[in-house]
């Protein structure tokens, strides 16, 4: 056909894209661990919506587990390491990863090119 031009195919993502903020898809891309807690979250919020009659915090859940499951797909066991090292911090009371105060204003004077 002259004249027509065909779209080009769209290149492949090696990263997938977020899930749909839907609690069925963001439920599909958990592990059974943060599905439980994303089920637990799911059910207070709803309690609460239905009381209120406002759906704002189901949309903040639903907005915030979409961010955890889109992580969990990229770098799985992202959500159980951020767990055990919040268990850790709060046993413990110290994070062994933790950059002292006067290096981090360090390294950021020396960013800002002060």
């Amino acid at each position: 056909m002259v004249g027509h031009v065909a779209a080009p195919n769209p290149v492949p993502s090696s990263t997938p894209g977020p899930p749909p903020a839907d609690a069925a898809s963001i439920r599909a891309c958990l592990t059974p661990q943060a599905a439980a807690e994303f089920d637990a979250e799911w059910e207070l919020v709803l309690d609460r919506a239905k009381r209120s009659h406002d759906l704002t915090e189901v949309f903040g859940l639903l907005q915030k587990w979409q961010h955890y499951a889109h992580t969990e797909q990229v770098a799985p066991g992202t959500y159980a390491r951020v767990l055990a090292k919040a268990e850790q911090i709060l046993r413990t009371g110290k994070n062994p990863d933790a950059v002292p105060l006067d290096v981090m204003q360090e390294t950021i004077r020396r960013r800002l090119g002060r």
